[in-house]
């Protein structure tokens, strides 16, 4: 069967032509399904976790059809507002918007907390078509009357599991009185629990539901191993990986702010270039962390889950989880990082005693075991039945485990957007 082509989503040339530029040919699932919805004018709710290419299927549409309005003469002002969890995801998703939108006329630009407000305040005076926000500085801004949504026709809000964890929920009620009725929306979350479908329900209006890659499943071409190791331990077994020079590109997840810092000390002392970013970070250390791992200058980004949301890293070689999540589905999401664009990606695992529960629930979300490192270096100091059962490797466990020893991924050479694993894709249209 033969792949879609951006060209057969009816787009028009100029957003071709930045697609082309990005060496975008194929659509990924939920492009393909949500960028026709869209064009049709529905509203959209979608169930998409990081690594979908959700942010094309948001923006594209959008951009084509504020550029058909503006060929026309249409009015002035905010026509789409994106509204967003963090600092990073929003600075993102504004990159993505600029890389999109570069052969139109179209104005955008991007307001978050943290920094001053005056080169944001000069943008908007100039005048933006698409507005991409996070809540708290967009209602300080509306508050001084530099921004007015009386003229908004699209409203985008992403990430909003994520936006109820951070505590945003109010500063979203008191937005969405402001938005004018006749309007397009588009809602996104990675899960859907009762708060979140609530607000889904009053936002959206007869929408048509995309669901992509389901938190239960995981990306088949990320190659996942598991290390018992005791905590104490952690640091060293990570710097002993750490050594192996495939390991080219790599994000480690730790549970808190004080850890993240701890390990990236560790790090760097034992002479592996580590940066840490979480919420206690300044937005410019943020930013730079950010920058330098994206090209290439630090190696390795330690990070919290909140602090990740926002990270888009080209060729991401392996994510490690030096803390198992609270949460089972957080661990899909953080290994979701890597695999991206059809390409294979390294994901591993360190457990310690404490957190044997956790990588049950985590065991019971994916419906198999993860894949365990029998032999390294350090080894737990107890006995293999005091850690729990042996998990039952999957079928192609034992090529899995000495594929992650080795910190092996195969590439792929074309930047080309493809279906991941067994990404499944669901449409129906909600009564």
């Amino acid at each position: 069967m033969q792949s879609m082509t951006f060209e057969q989503l009816n787009l028009i040339e100029p957003i071709l032509r930045a697609l082309k530029d990005q060496n975008y040919t194929t659509p990924t699932p939920i492009q393909a399904e949500a960028i026709p919805t869209l064009l049709e004018g529905n509203d959209l709710l979608g169930v998409a976790q990081t690594g979908t290419g959700k942010t094309a299927a948001f923006s594209i549409p959008i951009i084509q059809q504020l550029y058909k309005e503006n060929s026309h003469g249409g009015r002035k002002g905010i026509k789409a507002l994106v509204l967003t969890p963090t600092r990073e995801l929003a600075i993102q998703i504004e990159e993505n918007v600029k890389e999109y939108s570069k052969y139109t006329s179209l104005r955008h630009t991007v307001i978050y907390g943290g920094v001053p407000q005056k080169k944001q305040t000069d943008a908007l005076r100039a005048g933006i078509d698409i507005l991409i926000a996070t809540p708290g500085r967009l209602l300080d801004l509306i508050s001084q009357k530099y921004i007015s949504l009386k003229t908004l026709e699209f409203f985008v809000l992403d990430e909003a599991d994520q936006m109820l964890d951070m505590g945003f929920i109010h500063d979203i009620k008191k937005i969405l009185p402001m938005l004018p009725k006749q309007r397009q929306s588009l809602f996104f979350s990675a899960t859907m629990p009762v708060e979140i479908a609530k607000l889904a329900n009053t936002i959206l209006h007869n929408p048509t539901r995309v669901e992509v890659t389901p938190a239960s499943s995981t990306v088949d071409k990320i190659d996942q191993s598991l290390y018992y190791v005791d905590k104490k331990d952690k640091v060293d077994l990570l710097i002993d990986l750490l050594k192996s020079k495939d390991l080219e590109s790599v994000l480690v997840f730790a549970r808190t702010k004080h850890g993240s810092d701890k390990v990236a000390k560790a790090l760097n002392k034992a002479g592996v270039k580590t940066e840490a970013i979480h919420g206690n970070k300044s937005q410019n250390a943020r930013q730079n962390a950010l920058k330098s791992f994206k090209d290439k200058t630090t190696r390795v980004l330690i990070a919290t889950d909140i602090a990740a949301r926002g990270i888009d890293v080209d060729h991401l070689s392996h994510v490690f989880n030096f803390d198992l999540p609270n949460v089972p589905e957080t661990y899909v999401h953080r290994i979701g990082r890597t695999g991206r664009a059809g390409r294979s990606g390294v994901a591993i695992a360190f457990c310690d005693r404490e957190e044997l529960p956790l990588l049950k629930d985590i065991h019971k979300l994916i419906k198999k075991n993860i894949p365990v490192v029998e032999e390294h270096g350090f080894l737990p100091s107890q006995t293999r039945p005091s850690l729990g059962p042996k998990p039952e490797l999957t079928k192609g466990g034992d090529n899995n485990r000495n594929q992650s020893r080795s910190g092996h991924q195969e590439r792929n050479p074309n930047k080309t957007q493809r279906p991941q694993g067994n990404t499944k894709v669901i449409i129906k249209k909600q009564n």
